[in-house]
This record gives structure tokens, sequence and C-alpha cells, in this order.
């Protein structure tokens, strides 16, 4: 009677053990799943992180001597006719008062356009001034439906972190960009960047709570005023909570393992 209880026990801690490790190997390939990213030629990245909404990634690369922030952004339009857009808000942590890039399809090439999102109103069909200069402007296609935006900003000298908005569109008309859809996870799509100093680098998100993006319908773009850099102030340490969640997978199967050395 014995053995045959013990035989079960063990047969039940391999079952275990074993969905343990395929939860963390699915944790772990998820967590990553930026870094398989592949892009052309002459396009490569120090940094990147998958975003917590609507499926995106960013990949980053700063230079701290030109204060100069080159990126990659990839997500998946609402619509194979949508569009994808990325920027960075240097007053506050929502839409409003955002510089951002947005890209779309126009007939067998992508268009990049600039809005400085001062309201909520329709965007125009052209290029608003933002107050970061911007080149390297481009977006091409990806795996899985991705369309990857592509930019380089000069940012304030001393700006050691920004907030970051990203969205996705599910329509193009006639150029102009239709309002996104306000579900969770369009709210949710927000956080901050951090470009040096403690934390450095790393993506954290942002608290969801309050954003003024909540509001109904598209934003409107005007020539905007240039923010003041930050002064150097350290900004609060980012992605200590993204350490934790990567070591707790490692946690979990040791701690199976004991659990199950003890057992036979």
């Amino acid at each position: 009677m014995a053995s045959a209880t013990q035989q079960h026990r063990r047969r039940r801690a391999i079952l275990q053990l074993a969905a343990l490790l395929v939860l963390v190997s699915q944790a772990a390939a998820a967590g990553g799943a930026c870094k398989s990213e592949k892009f052309p030629a002459g396009k490569s990245y120090e940094t990147c992180a998958d975003l917590p909404a609507l499926g995106a990634a960013l990949h980053w690369t700063y230079d701290a001597a030109a204060s100069s922030l080159s990126v990659a952004f990839a997500a998946k339009p609402a619509s194979g006719a949508g569009w994808v857009s990325w920027g960075i808000n240097p007053t506050g942590d929502g839409m409003k008062g955002a510089q951002a890039l947005l890209a779309f399809k126009s007939g067998a090439t992508y268009v990049v356009n600039t809005y400085n999102l001062t309201g909520y109103k329709p965007l125009s069909p052209a290029s608003t001034p933002i107050a970061f200069k911007a080149t390297g402007l481009a977006a091409d296609e990806g795996a899985g439906g991705k369309v990857r935006l592509y930019g380089t900003l000069q940012l304030p000298k001393g700006m050691e972190s920004v907030n970051h908005i990203w969205q996705v569109g599910s329509a193009v008309a006639n150029g102009v960009p239709a309002k996104h859809a306000f579900g969770q996870e369009n709210l949710d799509a927000k956080g901050k960047l951090v470009l040096a100093g403690a934390g450095a680098p790393e993506a954290a998100p942002a608290p969801a709570a309050g954003d003024s993006s909540a509001e109904s319908g598209s934003v409107e773009a005007e020539s905007p005023s240039l923010p003041t850099p930050s002064g150097g102030k350290k900004s609060p340490p980012a992605g200590a909570a993204s350490t934790t969640h990567a070591s707790a997978p490692v946690l979990i199967v040791l701690l199976a393992l004991v659990g199950f050395l003890a057992i036979v």
C-alpha cells in the first residue's frame, strides 16, 4: 500500500512539474517577443520592450551625448486599412500634449505624419509641427501584419525619462486617420520610457487611471510650444517589477524541483 501511494505521489509531482515548465516557457517566450523582430539592413536598436497594451513593441537607441532617440515602433493596425502611432508627451502622461508619429499605408507605400496632439478634434490630412526635430521617418510591414514605424527625435539635453503613448486605428479616409477605439487596452496604451539614470534601459507602464484620453473623439493637432528640459532630475527607478517577474518563473521551477525531490 505504501509503495502504491508513493508511486502515485511521484506521478502527480511529475505531472505538476511538467505543467509548470510549460507555463514558464510560455511566459519566457511572451516576455522576449520583441527580440525576435528582424529589421531591414542598416536598422538595429540597443534595447526593446514588449509594451503592455495593444500587442505593441518598442525598439530604441538613446545617444545621451547627442540627446538623440532612435525608435522603431511595431504594432498591428486595428484593421488592414488602419494606422499605428507612437509618441512622447513632455507635459503629461496621456494623449493630450503628445508629440506623435503616425504611419498608414497610402497605395503601395507608407506615409508617416507628425502631430502635436493639443485637443480632442479630428486630425488633419497633413503633418503638423511637433516640439522635437524628427528625422528618418519611415514605415514598413513586418511579420504578422504589423506595421513598423521608424524615426529619430532630437530631445532636450538632460532628459532622462519621458512619458510615451502608442495607439492603433482601424481606418484612414482621404488621408485622415479616423479616431481609435476607446477600449481598456487603448486607454492603457501609455507608459514611462527611461532613457538614462536609475532604471535605464527599461520601459515601465504608467498608471491607467485618470488618463485624459478617456474622452471620446480624435485629437486635434496644432503647432506646439517647445517643452522645457528636465534639468537633469533623476527619474524614479523603473523596471523593478519586470525584474521580479523575470525571476519568478525560475523560483517556481526551483521550488517544484525541491518538492519533487522531497517526494521521491
